[in-house]
């Protein structure tokens, strides 16, 4: 039989386990550095030939429409093969990387992401000439996502 103590001890321990509980995880400049290195395989990243379509206010990092488009004639001989987009405070920087062939006709994608908190968003692009091209876009959240509000 649960009487009113039980309830009351039982809501007092959720409530003192909810004050103590471990911060969030958020990415690190360092797993930020090292999730990019595992994409560009440490060569050079060269800024231009990505355009990034985000909001750049955000009322809620839960479904943040974004897309991404990137200058190439999406042939055989030169086409884009990955499009990576990183965010610096999400609790994995890896955000979402695409792949695409010459098939794909436009080096266009667009998905929804979440976003921890307000950050620079940084976008690579790996060419089938092996370079990598880059853009950022810095963006307010003002209900972050990734987050438990207590």
């Amino acid at each position: 039989m649960t009487t009113r103590r039980h309830t009351l001890i039982g809501g007092g321990a959720l409530a003192v386990g909810l004050l103590l509980r471990p911060a969030l995880a958020r990415a690190t400049p360092e797993t930020m550095a090292a999730a990019v290195a595992a994409f560009t395989k440490g060569l050079q990243v060269k800024p231009g030939k990505v355009a990034i379509d985000i909001p750049p206010l955000v009322e809620n990092g839960n479904s943040v429409p974004l897309t991404v488009s990137v200058d190439s004639p999406m042939t055989e001989l030169d086409h884009v093969n990955a499009i990576a987009v990183f965010a610096e405070k999400n609790p994995l920087p890896n955000v979402v990387t695409f792949a695409l062939t010459p098939r794909s006709g436009k080096a266009v994608v667009s998905t929804r992401i979440r976003l921890g908190d307000s950050q620079i968003l940084l976008v690579i692009a790996q060419l089938s000439d092996g370079s990598f091209w880059s853009q950022k876009a810095e963006l307010i959240v003002t209900l972050p996502a990734c987050v438990e509000v207590l």
